[in-house]
């Protein structure tokens, strides 16, 4: 498609959508209130150990530990019901890290002192809405557009959106293109020059939304990529998840009951336990001039186990993704991950992106107490196929170079352990603890070192 054209449909097209986490969504103004403001400010110290290489005889600048910081400002202004302007800015910074602080170098997150994150105007019309300026897109469980939270600098987008509610479905279509992050200039897209970066990125698509299924909620969406390099391709998919159940009567006299020196008062039990997910994309297009035709899936069931005062679920999913059978043949089999918050998907220590990779995981989640939840991961991984890499979660880093002894590799790359502790110490403060082990697969074995990785932080995050 011809950028030109795609950046003249910007100006016509897209989005406003479901603004992703909380952490990460712009304030809302309360109704009557003229100007609002919102401050977050986040720490992480983070300890990694082979989770680079995977490679216990070698130290590398990433087996070590730092401490991440990220400060965010923000200022709304809504003098009408359908008018709001805002604007946000974001200083990251790495310490205490021997990596040079360069963001994306040897994996680093870097400095990138104050910057606009995000600065928008946003116009609310009955059932239509119009957000223009620099903005977040996130949709449906972020597997492919999302904010990437986790990370101290995150996606945003210079783009355009354009939405419709009408009665129990909703669309949107948007257009734009990702801002890069450079740690001595204003950061820009490439819809403004993007830091010299010669791109020609132009993101843009649809995303239906509906309620009208009794069993799930359902999306459908269509997305075009068009980048320098004769990469032009679309992702079609669709997500559904279940809705949940309505409460089923109470099991108790649903009084307030002490736990832990504080009062909980106990859920009633949903009338079925049971909830899923499914998420399924199909591509196609070309990238870097070669023929794309690529695939992915998820597939998810959880299972709530009632009680009090612990509150408690299993869950079993199923994550794949395709790879290239033949990097030779001019075809590219590859699935383009595009923007996703990988993160939270296929283990903490972000070793895999949805690309190339078959994932089983089990997961169970509880709640002890009312401030406190915790959670225990298990994933078990395996490359689609081995005559393509192993990508890490940001989509482009091989953990290990295509050789003949990769491809001849077995596909077993290895499973990973995560537990994760999130307390609520007060409305304004959330601190939260993380460990995470992996166990090296024959793959690694079979194309290099075979080392354990390990991987742990703490995380406090004020808002106000």
């Amino acid at each position: 498609m011809n950028n030109k054209l795609t950046l003249a449909v910007l100006a016509v097209l897209t989005t406003s959508l479901h603004a992703g986490p909380a952490a990460a969504k712009a304030p809302q103004p309360a109704e009557g209130k003229l100007i609002t403001w919102d401050v977050q400010d986040r720490v992480r110290w983070e300890i990694k150990d082979n989770a680079f290489d995977f490679n216990s005889g070698v130290r590398t600048i990433n087996d070590d530990n730092w401490v991440l910081n990220r400060f965010r400002l923000g200022l709304g202004v809504q003098p009408t019901d359908w008018l709001k302007v805002y604007a946000q800015t974001q200083d990251s910074r790495e310490w205490l890290s021997d990596r040079a602080d360069i963001p994306g170098r040897f994996g680093a997150d870097g400095d990138d002192s104050f910057d606009l994150r995000q600065a928008y105007i946003e116009l609310s019309m009955n059932e239509w809405g119009l957000k223009i300026g620099r903005q977040i897109l996130s949709y449906g469980d972020e597997r492919l557009i999302g904010p990437a939270d986790w990370l101290n600098l995150g996606n945003v987008f210079d783009a355009v959106k354009l939405t419709y509610k009408g009665e129990g479905w909703s669309v949107d279509a948007f257009s734009g293109t990702r801002v890069t992050h450079d740690r001595g200039q204003f950061n820009q897209s490439d819809l403004f020059n993007g830091n010299e970066t010669h791109r020609e990125q132009v993101f843009s698509g649809l995303y239906f939304n509906t309620s009208a299924l009794n069993i799930a909620n359902t999306d459908l969406y269509a997305l075009h990529l068009h980048q320098a390099g004769d990469t032009d391709f679309f992702t079609l998919g669709t997500r559904l998840k279940s809705k949940p159940a309505a409460p089923a009567p109470m099991q108790h006299d649903g009084k307030s009951m002490k736990h832990d020196g504080k009062a909980m008062v106990c859920p009633a039990p949903a009338a079925s336990p049971w909830d899923w997910d499914a998420e399924f994309a199909f591509q196609f297009g070309e990238v870097g001039g070669r023929d794309l035709t690529a695939f992915a899936g998820h597939a998810g069931i959880g299972y709530t186990i009632p009680g009090c005062p612990i509150h408690s679920r299993l869950g079993l999913e199923y994550n794949y993704a395709t790879g290239d059978g033949d990097p030779l043949d001019g075809d590219v089999e590859t699935f383009q991950n595009l923007f996703p918050s990988n993160h939270k998907f296929y283990g903490f220590m972000d070793a895999f992106s949805w690309q190339n990779v078959h994932d089983v995981a089990v997961s169970w989640k509880a709640k002890p107490c009312a401030d406190v939840t915790a959670r225990l991961d298990y994933h078990a991984f395996w490359l689609a196929d081995t005559n393509d890499v192993w990508y890490r979660a940001n989509g482009t880093t091989a953990v290990r170079p295509l050789s003949p002894a990769a491809r001849n590799a077995d596909s077993y790359a290895g499973s990973e352990i995560d537990l994760v502790v999130t307390w609520q110490a007060r409305k304004e403060l959330v601190i939260e603890a993380g460990a995470s082990h992996f166990f090296a697969g024959s793959y690694l074995g079979d194309t290099g070192a075979e080392s354990d990785a390990n991987f742990g932080y703490v995380q406090a995050t004020i808002s106000f």
